[in-house]
């Protein structure tokens, strides 16, 4: 038996050339790989599994010149072949990993040196005082699709070829899990800076200063692999029933009397809101997390009139503090800000009211620190939630560095470039944690940014600062698809983009109505965006009217039947939501996430389901009023406007006029789409 290998019982370790190699079962059909280049495992790393996986039957194996360890559906093979009888030294492919199928043995992932010698498929590069600049490599598959990532702006839904930054931006969230149509899905499990090449020539995962390289492996189709992932990194809560309805905000309302008349004009109306938004500047001091009082005179009145509308109030939290904030220097003096290796702790600079046309230097709280979360929920209950307050817009939750200098960052978790993209989990974690302390059941909060295992603290997340165009529409569709297969289930756009857009401008319009039609069947359904152009940013600042009635008449009447028809649909779309919660199961899902054996199926990028039953074709050209719609294989489809049958494996084209997107029911499911049914 070899001496390299030791049986844990639940884990198989290989230790050679000063590497310690342990792959670990962690969960059914999953395991946990983890390497570092010298000493023993670390177990104290951020990351985003939970401490105590699922339990598994696990059977391990060791002979000669290898071992395996079989989990359910996965066995993962280490070779540990020696170099030869006569040579004492090892062959260079000893310690290489192999994943396959345990049913019929097949080859679902490979790690690949880069060379016959050196180096192996892990590589670690010294960077000083015992961090590395760690590099996994795994072998290209041809015609391979790799789904999820996140949430990216460059118009991809099969990212294969791509190569991605795992860092924070806006618009730009990195969630390292990756799925695959040939049957894994892989978590790299560390929150550090790098980047993910997905390349002909094989994958290759970089990690630009960690200490040991960590990642998690399940075997399945998609829809096992966001099981298997829910399982280890936690379960989304049942969405809050009011949270399904709609939710109405623009940039931005700036006074209390503006916000409530936009609410009582929509109660006029007769018009369905459940959510009204109170953005940014509407604080004292940027890091006083309270209402202005000469723009905001009687919030608690406020929350009170719109909860007798069965309205809720969403307040901005900005996770910076300016120097003029009362909450600065106490968090400074108390270390409660994230640290800097060199200068002062000013990480961005932003207007502030008091300054003029100048900007602050400002700081950010460090979410990842347990003393500092508690600090800002402190602040968080007595400026909102004590006057009624229970929802929370987390914008900027990067956090928002300018320039972004990760590895100039020294967070209560470890240095920037090791644990940076962990900051946006750890700030959903703080309202969350705050609000279950409180007794609040129903937890939902509005990020710009995520990471892995977000979800199980309420974490919604919106696709950031955007365009205004068809083609901006175009890519958001792809990338919410990738967002629902990175385990994110509760997600949104800014409806018609965020950056400028003219409501006066009949183009415009179109791109607006469109985006609508869209936003009805996402997982949120929020208006949102900064129309009209040209202004600056500073804290009077405020764009055109964005409500549904800003559009003109024509506009107006679509938008108001889109609004009607969620709220025909909300009970389906709880039903997902619960479904969501239970299973890891997006409510929006790509189309092969339900018709994984219908080869084409894995082809549609700009349509998707919502649910099991409700197939959903965006419109996403100007002028068009038809488009092709694929029908996926094994199962009939019925148009949900018409009434016509057809059968599944085929693509039609069908009607799609400016006040209506195209809409099939699967298999007789019955949902009210029409108005008249």
């Amino acid at each position: 038996m070899s001496p390299y290998f030791r049986d844990l019982g639940t884990a198989l370790e290989w230790r050679a050339r000063g590497e310690t190699l342990r792959v670990e079962a962690w969960g059914p059909d999953s395991v946990r790989v983890r390497a570092t280049p010298g000493g023993p495992l670390l177990d104290d790393l951020p990351g985003a599994l939970l401490d105590a996986p699922p339990p598994a039957e696990v059977e391990i194996k060791i002979a000669d010149d290898h071992a395996t360890l079989v989990v359910g559906a996965l066995t993962v093979r280490i070779d540990g072949r020696p170099a030869g009888e006569l040579q004492p030294d090892l062959s260079s492919s000893a310690g290489l990993l192999t994943f396959r199928r345990t049913e019929d043995g097949a080859e679902l992932l490979a790690e690949e040196p880069a060379h016959f010698w050196w180096p192996g498929p892990r590589l670690a590069t010294a960077t000083g005082n015992g961090y590395h600049r760690l590099e996994q490599r795994f072998r290209a598959y041809p015609g391979e699709r790799l789904h999820g990532l996140g949430q990216h702006t460059h118009g991809l839904f099969d990212q294969k070829g791509a190569v991605i930054d795992l860092v924070q931006r806006n618009a730009e969230v990195t969630i390292p899990l990756l799925i695959s149509d040939r049957g894994y899905g892989l978590l790299w499990n560390s929150p550090a800076i790098g980047r993910v090449e997905l390349a002909e020539t094989g994958t290759r995962w970089v990690a630009d200063s960690a200490r040991q390289i960590d990642y998690w492996v399940t075997a399945g189709r998609p829809a096992d692999v966001l099981r298997r992932y829910a399982d280890v990194t936690g379960h989304a809560p049942v969405l809050p029933e009011w949270a399904s309805g709609f939710w109405q905000c623009k940039l931005r309302y700036r006074t209390q009397d503006e916000l409530l008349e936009v609410a009582r004009e929509y109660r006029r109306r007769g018009l369905p809101l459940s959510v009204i938004v109170c953005d940014f500047f509407h604080w004292t001091h940027l890091g006083e997390w309270r209402f202005d009082p000469a723009e905001w005179p009687d919030p608690a009145a406020m929350v009170r009139e719109l909860d007798e509308m069965g309205v809720k109030l969403m307040v901005s939290v900005w996770p910076s503090v300016s120097p003029a904030s009362e909450n600065y220097h106490p968090m400074l003096n108390r270390g409660l800000f994230v640290g800097t290796e060199f200068g002062p702790v000013a990480h961005a600079d932003w207007p502030d009211k008091g300054l003029g046309a100048y900007s602050a230097q400002v700081a950010f709280y460090d979410a990842t620190n347990p003393d500092a979360r508690e600090f800002l929920w402190e602040r968080l209950r007595r400026g909102y939630h004590d006057l009624g307050v229970t929802v929370f817009w987390l914008d900027a939750c990067e956090p928002e560095l300018k320039p972004g200098h990760q590895y100039n960052l020294r967070y209560h978790a470890g240095p920037g470039l090791e644990v940076g993209n962990l900051y946006p989990r750890e700030n959903a974690r703080t309202v969350h944690d705050g609000l279950a302390a409180l007794g609040e059941t129903e937890i939902i909060s509005l990020n710009r940014s995520s990471w892995a295992g977000a979800q199980r603290y309420g974490a919604a997340l919106w696709s950031g600062d955007i365009g205004t165009d068809f083609a901006t529409l175009r890519a958001q569709i792809k990338a919410g698809l990738n967002v629902m297969l990175s385990g994110i289930p509760w997600w949104t756009t800014d409806i018609g983009g965020f950056h400028g857009g003219d409501p006066a401008d009949p183009a415009y319009r179109e791109v607006l109505v469109r985006w609508f039609q869209y936003g009805t069947f996402c997982p949120l359904f929020r208006l949102h965006g900064n129309r009209g152009a040209g202004h600056g940013l500073e804290p009077g600042m405020t764009g055109l009217p964005n409500e549904v009635w800003s559009y003109g008449e024509e506009a107006y009447e679509i938008l108001a039947a889109h609004l009607r028809l969620r709220e025909r649909l909300r009970p389906y779309v709880m039903e997902q939501m619960r479904t969501t919660a239970e299973t890891g199961l997006p409510p929006m899902r790509p189309v092969f996430l339900e018709f994984p054996d219908d080869p084409a199926a894995w082809r549609v990028d700009d349509a998707f389901l919502l649910g099991p039953d409700l197939l959903v074709a965006p419109v996403t050209e100007a002028g068009a009023r038809e488009r092709e719609v694929y029908l996926p294989a094994g199962a009939r489809w019925t148009d949900a406007w018409t009434g016509q049958e057809h059968d599944g494996g085929r693509t039609v084209v069908v009607a799609a006029p400016l006040e209506r997107v195209p809409l099939f029911l699967r298999d007789g499911a019955l949902l009210p789409v029409r108005e008249d049914r």
